[in-house]
């Protein structure tokens, strides 16, 4: 009888477990088997073992293109997340304000952004704004006087053209968080410390920014996974086969799929793609741990 107990929730869950097995499990373990053979285009059938050859080859050899890859997506990373948090804080901060009229407008307009079709948006911004004869921004440029200039031919300004299509398109959902976490705050504090003579910035560090910490880390960190994981805008923008910018920036992600779809080396795509996988599960590790300790304290 008790046996009979024991394995009943496992039945029950059998079919979610083989389908999480197919669908997540599978997938990971065989990536990480390819990662070990040189499998490609020239090794599809007779590919054969060669160890840490690929992690060494993506870790090691600085003309690999990773590391470098690896360092652009972690400048993206944290200055995306920087940038996002501190002006969702302030907009959110504007949406608080009494006198404030038609901010469900106002709302409502600001969630278009991030409710439009990421494909749609992308190139919506690569020709209406960075295109060299038609955009919006080289208009501007020319009847101002100055020349035209293609935001998307080298690295440094594609990677803040980027930046900036990225944040267009998340600040919204930021914000959104950002302002229910301080809804949520007791007006009576800010009464309280408006009293004692506490002013804008007194009452921003020491009331409204630990009262919301907990409630918007969630969001926090999902857009931070999200922002490391992001391919689209770069892909589209400055890597889309037939529409080469001259940028040669690449992040983890593109790299992986340059290796795995165009340049057909499947074992270092893979191996670059378990090395992400890593990071990501590393990184989840900390942040959860840290979320814990805080609501544990």
């Amino acid at each position: 009888m008790k046996i009979k107990r024991k394995l009943t929730p496992w039945l029950y869950s059998m079919p979610a477990l083989i389908l999480i097995g197919m669908v997540i499990v599978f997938p990971i373990i065989y990536t990480g088997y390819i990662s070990l053979t040189n499998m490609n285009l020239f090794h599809w059938s007779n590919y054969e073992f060669i160890g840490l050859s690929n992690y060494s080859r993506a870790l090691l050899k600085a003309d690999s293109g990773f590391l470098g890859a690896l360092f652009t997506t972690l400048l993206w990373t944290a200055l995306n997340m920087v940038i996002q948090v501190v002006v969702a804080y302030f907009i959110a901060l504007g949406f608080q304000g009494e006198d404030f009229k038609g901010k469900r407008v106002y709302k409502t307009l600001l969630m278009f952004p991030w409710a439009m079709p990421a494909y749609v948006s992308i190139l919506l911004w690569r020709v209406g704004i960075y295109n060299t004869e038609f955009g919006l921004l080289n208009k501007i440029l020319v009847a101002l006087g100055f020349g035209k200039v293609n935001f998307l031919s080298t690295n440094v300004p594609a990677f803040l053209s980027c930046m900036t299509l990225n944040l267009w398109m998340a600040l919204p959902f930021m914000i959104m968080m950002i302002d229910g976490a301080l809804s949520s705050i007791d007006r009576s504090y800010y009464e309280s410390a408006e009293l004692d003579g506490a002013g804008f910035w007194s009452k921003n560090i020491h009331i409204t920014v630990p009262a919301m910490k907990g409630i918007i880390a969630p969001a926090v960190i999902m857009t931070t996974f999200t922002t490391f994981k992001q391919f689209d805008i770069v892909y589209l923008l400055t890597m889309q086969k037939g529409a080469y910018s001259g940028a040669t920036l690449q992040t983890v992600i593109t790299y992986a799929q340059q290796n795995a779809f165009v340049s057909n080396n499947y074992g270092l795509s893979s191996a670059v793609s378990m090395i992400i996988f890593f990071l990501i599960m590393v990184f989840s590790l900390f942040t959860n741990r840290g979320v814990k300790e805080k609501n544990y304290d």
